[in-house]
């Protein structure tokens, strides 16, 4: 196996045009035999952590797996077309907005921070000299446990930490492309980009508009907001929407998904260039 510098100059020569056969230059380390894995782990520039809802309410018409569509798609995209290696994902997690719908939720945030620390400290025992956490839900819901245990790597081992969440990965470019007034939970992006990987998971005959009560004065700071079952709640919701998923169309789920790619291998470019502990 090549050094890990090569391999980072080698991919960032490799162009990003749409359309160009995938050249797998990464590894899923379960796909490793354990000798691979350990010269893998020694050498890749960068190791992922994917995490993202295998099963969490996307209102009705969205499939419980929308969060992990994403997931694996730019877990595929990484190992496509950079030297990293990517763990298996975790499809459980910390989803306090959602935890009245059915779906797996751990309801101990706790629990959760300390099973993605644990997964990194393998890795780095292991040899892994930068840690990316990819998630697929929200930063200030999944991505804030998460981010705790990202900070504990970095802080006592001293390897390198990023933590990318689906938001992060999001321009103005996509925002130009919604025509609903306000979204962000099974609305039209996110319609469009399941109806662009799997039109046969989408219901569109069940999609409804749901603007939760928008256009209320944005309050500065950060508000914990649910997705409430209970007609008694501010918060009551009969949809798990927000926004209007009608407007969706697979074209704008397949720019989106583009302009989200491009991001994403940007910054793990960025990252692998961050200075790691030898």
């Amino acid at each position: 196996m090549r050094s890990a510098n090569a391999l980072v100059i080698l991919a960032a020569l490799m162009p990003l045009a749409e359309g160009l056969e995938a050249q797998t230059i990464g590894a899923h380390l379960g796909d490793l035999t354990w000798p691979e894995a350990a010269e893998w782990l020694a050498e890749a520039p960068l190791v992922i952590i994917p995490m993202g809802a295998g099963a969490k309410e996307h209102g009705p018409h969205l499939p419980l797996r929308t969060d992990q569509l994403m997931l694996e798609h730019l877990m595929s995209v990484a190992v496509d077309s950079l030297p990293v290696v990517v763990a298996p994902p975790v499809l459980h997690g910390w989803f306090a907005a959602f935890e009245q719908w059915p779906g797996t939720h751990i309801g101990d945030p706790d629990v959760f921070r300390r099973y993605m620390e644990e997964i990194a400290r393998s890795l780095v025992r292991h040899g892994a000299r930068r840690i990316v956490f990819l998630n697929t839900g929200v930063r200030n819901a999944t991505g804030l446990p998460i981010s705790v245990a990202a900070r504990e790597i970095r802080t006592e081992l001293g390897v390198p930490t990023l933590v990318v969440s689906w938001g992060d990965l999001e321009t103005p470019e996509i925002d130009e492309l919604a025509e609903q007034r306000v979204g962000g939970h099974g609305d039209e992006m996110e319609t469009s980009i399941v109806l662009h990987f799997r039109p046969d998971l989408v219901h569109m005959e069940r999609a409804v508009t749901d603007y939760r009560g928008a256009g209320a004065e944005p309050i500065p700071g950060y508000r914990p907001g649910i997705f409430s079952r209970d007609p008694s709640d501010p918060d009551y919701s009969t949809t798990g929407i927000f926004g209007d998923p009608t407007l969706a169309t697979a074209e704008k789920g397949r720019r989106a998904v583009a302009i989200m790619t491009r991001e994403w291998l940007r910054t793990l470019r960025l990252f692998a260039e961050v200075p790691a502990p030898d």
